[in-house]
């Protein structure tokens, strides 16, 4: 199966300050903030919603097709990506801008100070599908992420042109898109990816129903949280699954994209969509119990055995004859 997976490429700076922010700031001197503060580490993590998703998908056998921009310092995170199985040929690297970057810092009292460099994403309106399919094959599913905008509007439309299946997922752009836009990018996609509170955005900004949203698209994967997923369809009966139960959460951050790289995977082995969902939530899983989005390991025989634990031996069974 060639699965290209369109979206933000990133690094996350991410620095603690042991006080508090607010100790810092006058009130009535805001118009004149001038402020430095002295963290107490740094953390720099490989981000970004296609790499991670990418990553997902690599631990589990598969061998992606990265579509995005970055810049010149991409380097050591291409080589990263490539030991774990990501085809990172057609990764547009840009000849001004640095990779994007998200800096952040976090005070005792969970204050935040952040800031959001686009960067090199800005170029992946510049690329184009024709050639990376000319190059792999033409693909079973094409997963446009969030990324820039008019990047997802391009993909969205070449797909639409070129009869390749697309899989929509809009997920932190949609609080900052239009109706229009929004409409776009899920019209005529063959699943729809959000979370729940994203489901409501959606019918919000486009003035769809639950329901119009189900007649646009193939399949509706909604993520439920710690409640698990619904998935719902057209021609489907809908149905419900729990998330892992035996999990120790630490970190939330890229759950969603590493559920989106099981349920994929799974798609690419020809499973049902009930066993698609339950290979989500176990990779979701490792990831919520990790501090970082590609951080997580397992072995093959330990995942299919903790998909088995949680869903049921069959389950365990048919995902271990994928996995080799």
């Amino acid at each position: 199966m060639s699965l290209l997976i369109a979206g933000s490429i990133a690094t996350d700076h991410l620095m603690s300050f042991g006080g508090r922010f607010a100790d810092s700031l006058v009130v009535d001197q805001l118009d004149k903030l001038s402020v430095s503060f002295l963290v107490d580490d740094l953390e720099i993590r490989r981000g970004g919603v296609a790499p991670n998703m990418c990553f997902g998908l690599g631990r589990l056998g598969l061998r992606p097709v990265l579509v995005g921009a970055a810049g010149e310092d991409f380097t050591d995170y291409r080589s990263w990506l490539e030991r774990h199985g990501v085809d990172c040929e057609s990764v547009h690297i840009s000849e001004t801008r640095h990779t994007a970057r998200f800096v952040c810092t976090t005070d005792s009292s969970m204050a935040q100070f952040a800031s959001f460099y686009p960067g090199a994403m800005s170029e992946a309106r510049l690329i184009e599908l024709a050639p990376i399919v000319a190059r792999v094959g033409t693909p079973d599913y094409v997963l446009i992420a969030a990324d820039d905008p008019e990047a997802m509007r391009r993909h969205t439309h070449e797909c639409r042109q070129r009869s390749y299946p697309f899989i929509a997922d809009p997920s932190q752009q949609l609080a900052f898109s239009e109706g229009d836009l929004i409409r776009d990018l899920i019209e005529g996609a063959s699943l729809l990816f959000s979370n729940e509170y994203e489901s409501h955005m959606i019918q919000a900004k486009t003035g769809w129903s639950a329901d119009e949203v189900l007649d646009r698209v193939g399949i509706q994967v909604t993520t439920l949280g710690a409640r698990g997923v619904r998935v719902q369809g057209r021609e489907i009966e809908t149905f419900e699954l729990a998330a892992v139960s035996d999990v120790e959460a630490i970190e939330p951050t890229g759950v969603g994209d590493a559920f989106r790289a099981g349920f994929l995977a799974a798609l690419a082995w020809g499973v049902g969509l009930e066993r698609a969902a339950q290979v989500g939530c176990v990779l979701a899983a490792y990831v919520v119990e990790t501090v970082g989005t590609q951080e997580y390991t397992f072995t093959h025989p330990q995942f299919a055995a903790r998909l088995g634990r949680e869903y049921g031996q069959d389950a365990g069974r048919e995902v271990a004859g994928f996995l080799g």
